[in-house]
């Protein structure tokens, strides 16, 4: 079929939506409009590991945008005090309202206030969209109600009464609450346009269910996966080497919630094993870690040795792994069958190390990779719990349809981890199947093949591929969401040798600060490398040794700061998030957040600095941006109907 006929029936096809000269010209109208708005606010976040109550509130408070606005708008009008309380009420307005009840010497008074404050501030935040947009974010008890505030001029005579009064009967009908809380999330869903998250949901704290849950409700998202996200998702696929993995790591840092109560994974057969199997035995290297008050002597124990049964469990499925897939190059990882079991050595590498523990009554050494009928047992009956978990199914089919290996979004480009690259700082090519290559092509197939080991069902082959491709991208030596030569697993619990630890950096940590590098990683990601940027994530800033976020001459930023608070200690900060608004880049530090209860009852908000990274004097618009390139392909193709129309080649409905 030539290109005309098949502009024809598109044309056609675009006619049943738009059936009249009047429709098709409405739209164009309509959207033209939409180019000259200014664009949406983009907020990135990064490494949330599971602190759901620090991102929550990052979340509602747009990383300190909302406290930022309020000083603008109401600096000569508030007292620090009451811009306090203007910000609580927006980020916890149902908590916030009750106690704010009981303060007040005068709450009639008080909610008038308020309600136009609020009302002022949804003015400003909806003044970046259409009319029609707003109305779509509207509440529906008070949709009517909010779009006639939002664009009242009370300051008229003639509609100051008809203002006043919508306030006064919300709150003679005893509506105040219920009004408040829905301008309270309308600002704070009208504040970000869209939210990046560049990996690390999962892991280390004890919310990673929850902030899934906040995921899954949010209007505008986009997910660039992270090296613990992509464990999760194997796991949930099928997986066993991948859910060994994630018990574990839960058993190393004392972190079930997630596991047990988020998912509801049941870890009574791994119990069963561990005391039929390491009943007697210390397991002192397994003992979990920041267990605090919260754990018994008991209870550690008994943790302690369920983690070294995944552990064992762990390394012979991932040995099975490494020896069916030879193009992983992992044979350096295949260290069961290098253990002297008779006099506790092992060989690694050229050298050989005595082991701090020589119990291993599980493992056959003629054949060590071989899971016993006990462990099978116990990996059948856990396997079950994963794939059969609703709560987690939801949230990895989430993490499927809203997530990537990376992404491209107004001119920046997205990604968790690295792009791997050789010791001379070239950006390293993979043959794969007898074809080369480039990291950009090594991406798309390394996501292509996760997704197909979750999603091809009726192919147990192709299924185990990509199921054993989520493992690799969780620790293989190139993968670019892990970045390591290696994962020490097996040489941190069992050998006392620092220099067997050593996790060496991919080389591209090297290189990222070279602006020449950036530019030739922008470039093979089909971007601008003179206006565009790369956001990262995967390796947190070391604030405290006076490591800078912003790298490569301004063109790489690393947002990961520590929002895991194991690892506070070592940036010396809470965390970054990115803002990339209408007028530029700012780059905010927080500080450590201390609970949702402080910031509700005595208002203690994150502390946060913020940087301008780049300032435009000309505001960015819509008609800038890759939605602006969609909205211009379709008043391109609405004005070639609108042509059609008019030259009889198409006849309205």
């Amino acid at each position: 079929m030539n290109s005309g006929n098949t502009d024809l029936k598109y044309l056609q096809l675009l006619s049943k939506q738009y059936p009249t000269i009047s429709a098709a010209s409405t739209e164009i109208i309509n959207l033209s409009a939409i180019m000259q708005l200014p664009k949406g606010t983009e907020h990135f976040v990064s490494d949330i590991h599971g602190e759901y109550e620090s991102f929550i509130h990052v979340l509602r408070n747009g990383s300190g945008s909302i406290k930022r606005r309020i000083d603008e708008e109401f600096e000569y009008t508030l007292s620090e005090q009451e811009k306090r309380n203007l910000a609580t009420i927006i980020y916890y307005p149902e908590q916030k309202f009750s106690l704010m009840m009981k303060e007040v010497e005068n709450p009639p008074e008080w909610c008038r206030r308020t309600l136009f404050q609020l009302i002022r501030l949804c003015r400003i935040y909806s003044s970046k969209y259409t009319r029609s947009r707003v109305r779509k974010t509207l509440p529906k008890d008070f949709n009517y109600i909010i779009e006639e505030l939002l664009h009242e001029q009370e300051g008229i005579k003639n509609r100051h009464d008809y203002f006043n009064s919508i306030i006064q009967s919300i709150i003679d009908t005893g509506r105040a609450e219920a009004f408040m809380i829905a301008l309270a999330r309308l600002i704070q869903r009208l504040t970000i346009a869209r939210l990046h998250v560049i990996g690390d949901v999962y892991d280390r704290g004890p919310g990673a269910h929850i902030i899934m849950d906040k995921l899954l409700e949010h209007h505008a998202v986009d997910f660039q996966w992270g090296n613990h996200d992509i464990v999760w998702m194997g796991a949930a696929a099928g997986s066993e080497a991948c859910m060994a993995n994630v018990i574990r790591v839960s058993l190393r840092y004392s972190n079930m919630e997630t596991l047990e109560n988020g998912y509801a994974i049941s870890m009574l057969p791994l119990m069963s094993l561990a005391l039929d199997v390491y009943g007697d035995d210390p397991c002192t290297q397994f003992l979990p870690r920041n267990t605090g008050d919260e754990f018994t002597e008991n209870e550690q124990l008994l943790m302690a040795r369920m983690h070294k049964a995944i552990t064992i469990i762990q390394f012979k499925l991932e040995g099975q792994i490494i020896k069916r897939r030879s193009q992983y190059r992992m044979e350096d990882r295949l260290l069961l069958d290098k253990i002297d079991f008779e006099n506790g050595l092992i060989n690694v590498g050229e050298k050989q190390y005595a082991l701090t523990d020589t119990n291993f009554p599980t493992i056959n050494p003629d054949d060590p990779y071989r899971l016993s009928d006990h462990e099978k047992a116990v990996m059948d009956k856990i396997g079950l719990s994963f794939t059969n978990s609703e709560r987690l199914q939801k949230h990895v089919r989430f993490l499927f349809s809203k997530g990537s290996m990376y992404l491209t979004y107004n001119n920046n480009l997205l990604y968790h981890g690295c792009i791997p690259m050789t010791p001379d700082g070239k950006l390293r090519r993979f043959k794969l199947d007898e074809k080369n290559h480039s990291p950009k092509e090594f991406m798309d197939r390394l996501e292509r093949l996760a997704r197909q080991g979750y999603f091809a069902k009726d192919d147990p082959e192709k299924k185990q591929y990509g199921q054993d491709t989520m493992w690799y991208l969780w620790s293989g030596s190139q993968s670019p969401l892990f970045g390591k030569e290696k994962m020490a697993t097996f040489e941190r619990y069992f050998i006392d040798a620092p220099e067997t630890h050593t996790e060496e950096m991919n080389p591209y940590y090297e290189f990222r600060t070279r602006e020449d590098v950036a530019e030739k990683i922008l470039r093979e990601f089909g971007l601008d490398p003179e206006a565009g940027h790369i956001i990262n994530g995967h390796v947190p800033v070391k604030v405290k040794k006076g490591e800078s976020p912003v790298k490569a001459g301004g063109k790489l930023i690393v947002i990961d700061g520590g929002f895991a608070k194991a690892y506070q200690e070592k940036t010396g900060i809470a965390g970054y998030t990115l803002i990339f608004n209408s007028y530029g880049l700012l780059l905010a530090a927080h500080q450590p957040f201390e609970s949702t209860r402080k910031a509700i009852e005595s208002e203690m908000d994150i502390h946060s600095t913020t940087k301008i990274l780049e300032h435009n004097t000309k505001q960015i618009r819509v008609r800038d941006t890759d939605d602006g390139k969609e909205i211009k392909k379709q008043i391109d193709d609405l004005s070639k109907l609108l042509e059609a129309y008019r030259s009889g080649l198409i006849k309205e409905s």
